[in-house]
């Protein structure tokens, strides 16, 4: 297969949520170098402040469509535009984002304070300021009394915490994460779940998330956008009209029910629609 034949397949689209989005992919397409078609197609505008999940089975390319948004790879075919970004000299856009990883990936010889004021130094911002915004992080993520523990004397849920707050240091307008709380137990998950819409809540980021929690998505979106596999490609988007604040008894409301539902009817369709699925 070409890439010029990433085309050529099509699929139901997502609907666009804003008149100008932040981040606006088209046509978008990744064909690996061993010859695996990951992902085909791809329209999707993600709209300022909103909290949008990639929700799909194993292989459908969330992950892989999450760092071509985040410039961690190039698109065999299609554009990722960022409106409103500046550009540097080559007329690049250089969007203000930040990414999270399935797993903290924390410096372990340095404490948690010096691991969140990484991003800062590697931006030359003067050190006062890098401390001073480091702790002002690792307070908004609940670990202000734990400045300088290492990472071997921090819980899984208090690392991911640690790399939550690093991310957020930067003060991006886009905050891309991948499975971050994939690993940790139910417990830890629907707490870090609460304190993740709380920061969103209270500030102006959007947030893309990659999951493969029907229950985690609903909790969490307003948008959730369902993939297939076999090549990736978007063969839904459903609103979440749940009110916010999102607390614990909405995960036993009937909405939430209604919701959930709806988002396993799509994941059902999406795990029947990957191409040469019997």
């Amino acid at each position: 297969m070409s890439v010029a034949d990433l085309t050529l397949d099509t699929a139901a689209q997502p609907a666009g949520r804003a008149a100008r989005p932040v981040v606006s992919c088209r046509g978008v397409a990744k064909l690996f170098s061993n010859g695996t078609l990951a992902l085909q197609n791809v329209d999707l505008d993600i709209g300022r402040h909103q909290f949008v999940s990639l929700l799909g089975p194993s292989g459908c390319g969330k992950s892989t469509l999450l760092r071509l948004i985040a410039g961690l790879g190039e698109a065999s075919a299609g554009t990722i535009d960022w409106p409103d970004a500046a550009h540097d000299s080559t007329g690049a856009a250089q969007p203000s984002l930040s990414f999270v990883f399935q797993e903290p990936t924390l410096m372990p010889w340095a404490s948690a304070i010096k691991n969140v004021m990484l991003p800062l130094k590697l931006a030359g911002v003067k050190p006062d300021e890098q401390r001073a915004r480091a702790a002002e992080a690792l307070r908004m993520v609940g670990l202000a009394a734990f400045e300088n523990a290492y990472p071997r004397e921090l819980s899984g849920g208090m690392k991911m915490r640690v790399s939550i707050a690093r991310a957020m240091v930067t003060r991006p307008q886009v905050l891309l994460m991948d499975e971050p709380f994939a690993a940790l137990d139910e417990i830890t998950r629907f707490k870090l779940n609460n304190d993740l819409l709380e920061l969103w809540h209270a500030s102006s980021f959007t947030v893309v998330f990659v999951t493969h929690s029907v229950f985690e998505s609903v909790f969490l979106s307003q948008r959730i956008v369902t993939m297939a596999a076999r090549p990736g490609r978007v063969i839904a988007d459903m609103d979440v009209t749940a009110p916010y604040p999102r607390a614990a008894d909405y995960r036993t409301s009937p909405l939430y029910n209604a919701h959930c539902k709806r988002a396993s009817e799509a994941l059902e369709q999406a795990m029947g629609h990957a191409l040469g699925a019997h």
